[in-house]
């Protein structure tokens, strides 16, 4: 049977919503990631900020143990 870890790496919290560097950094961390064994599962972007617009980014990897 085969087991995975999971990581969640969390992008761009800004007070209102995602800092807009998060746009753009996201691509690179998900490219780091996967060089080092992690596959992207999902991007998270709960509506929390104002105006429900998203807060931050949240990327939930994952990679067999």
């Amino acid at each position: 049977m085969r087991k995975y870890e999971y990581k969640f790496v969390r992008l761009g919290e800004g007070w209102l919503g995602v800092k807009s560097d998060a746009k753009h950094e996201y691509q690179e961390k998900i490219e780091e990631h996967a060089r080092q064994g992690w596959r992207l599962v999902q991007v998270f972007a709960p509506g929390t900020g104002s105006y429900g617009v998203a807060k931050y980014f949240e990327l939930i990897l994952e990679r067999e143990v």
